[in-house]
Order: C-alpha cells, then structure tokens, then sequence
C-alpha cells in the first residue's frame, strides 16, 4: 500500500505513478497501479494493484477500482462506482480476467462493472464516449460499443454485444447472450431476450421490435435515400414471405443500401438467441 503527503504526492514515487497525478491523502492506491499522467484519484478511492488508469481519467470521490482492469483516458469515474470485480456468476473460479473501458467514458454514481469469465474468453470491453448513468450494470464478458448509453438502472447480463450508438432505457434488462445492433434504442423498462436488428426501435415490458429509430439515424446526419432503403427493408422484413432470415437473404440480393446490408449480415450472423421481429 502507498502512502501520500498532503499535497496529493506519492512517498517514493515509481514509474508506476506518474508524477503529474493528483491523489488524494485519504485514497488507497495498492502497490503495481499504473496511474497515468494528469490523472485523479479522490477522496476515498481504493485502486488495486493490477488497474491501469490512462491520461487523465478522474475518480471523484469513494470509487472502487479493482481486478485486471484497464481504464482509457479521460474517462471521468463518479461517487460509489465499482469498477473491475469479479463476475456475477457461479461458475467463476478465480481464473485471470479483465475488464478493459475505453477512452473519455462518463461512468455515473452507483455503477457497477465486472470483468470476464474464462467460459466468455475472459475479457469484458467498453467502447469510448460512453454515458453509464446511476446505477447501471455492464456483466462479465459483455462487448459493449462506443457511444453507448445505459440510462438509470440499466442492466447488461453476461456475454451480451451491444454495437455502437445503442440507447438503452432506464430499469431495461438485456438477457445474457443478445446482441444487439447499431444505433438500436431500447425503451424504459423493457426486457430484452432476444437480438435486435441494427437501428432497431424496442418497446414495451418484454421487448417488441416497433419501427426503426428514425430519431437516431436523423440525428446521426443518415441520408434520406439510406432511410427509406431502411424503411423498405423492414417492411419486407414485417410482411415477405418465408422464415425471417430468407427474408433478409431476399434483401441482400436487392439492397444497394450499406445500412440495409448491415442489417442482413446480423441477421445471418451466427447468435445463441432469436430475433425480436417486426410486430
């Protein structure tokens, strides 16, 4: 364990610990962190021997950071967070794993972060530009996106794909196992059990696939020609014939629209779930 002077320095510094790091006398920063420059550990803090924080990631205040965890720059840690402990789930023994966030992430108070399992290849990963808010959850071997949002209470059970620029409502739950795609959003208070389709619309208590998010793709800056091409896919997807995934097959064949092909290569794609589909 480190010791500090009131000024916020380290007693016998190492490379470990860079000296343009500000931490607090009042944190518990173990033996082996690597604390990269400009960064700042608050008052209460604990952070394990094994956690790598980069330049400039901030922990407010009373944040736990443990396990083999990596944390990218700027990422800015709020009151209460426990970031890197071991997975949820009765099958863990002990086996080396990490956790692995990226780069300017807003992790809000109360949220908790596990790292892998052996049997999920021993790695869960967070995309950069994240907002985590209170009290959400990101489980063990979950692979989340960049630009992802997990509202208040939101919840990500173990081995779960969440693609870039998903939305996730407050008190929403993601079965363990779903992907789910690009730029989709899912309501509040909605449980996911099955996978959603790239800028996918979800709804309702138990998760219904209800539209596309137009919203998110008009903000994102897509044009109107890659909109109606979507539009048009999920009407075929909706109402073609056959199994949903010749459905999809027919539309790769047809489209010229890369959104659209998004959408069938993760409806091809191999998965341990079903499809939410069109209502």
């Amino acid at each position: 364990m480190r010791l500090y002077r009131d000024d916020g320095r380290a007693e016998g510094l190492t490379m470990g610990i860079d000296p343009s790091a500000q931490i607090h006398p009042s944190a518990v920063v173990e033996d082996g962190a690597e604390i990269g420059p400009g960064a700042s550990i608050g008052p209460f803090c604990t952070v394990g021997a094994h956690v790598r924080l980069g330049p400039g990631v901030a922990l407010k205040s009373h944040v736990v950071v443990t396990g083999q965890t990596e944390i990218g720059e700027d990422t800015v840690i709020f009151p209460f967070a426990v970031i890197g402990e071991i997975p949820q789930d009765l099958k863990f023994k002990g086996e080396d794993s990490q956790l692995v966030i990226g780069a300017r992430n807003r992790i809000r108070e109360g949220v908790t972060m596990n790292t892998g399992t052996e049997g999920g290849g021993g790695i869960t990963r967070v995309g950069d530009d994240g907002l985590f808010m209170t009290g959400a959850h990101v489980a063990h071997d979950a692979q989340v996106g960049s630009r992802v949002i997990l509202a208040n209470q939101a919840a990500v059970a173990g081995h779960c794909v969440i693609a870039d620029d998903v939305i996730i409502g407050g008190l929403s739950g993601i079965h363990q196992w779903v992907r789910v795609g690009r730029g989709a959003i899912i309501g509040a208070v909605t449980m996911v059990a099955q996978d959603v389709i790239p800028h996918g619309l979800v709804q309702a208590p138990r998760g219904e696939l209800d539209g596309l998010n137009l919203v998110g793709l008009k903000r994102r800056g897509v044009s109107r020609k890659d909109i109606t091409a979507l539009r048009a896919a999920y009407q075929m997807l909706a109402q073609g014939d056959g199994a949903f995934q010749d459905r999809a097959r027919r539309l790769g064949e047809e489209t010229d629209s890369d959104f659209v092909r998004e959408i069938v290569e993760f409806v091809l794609a191999a998965s341990d779930r079903h499809f939410l589909t069109p209502r």
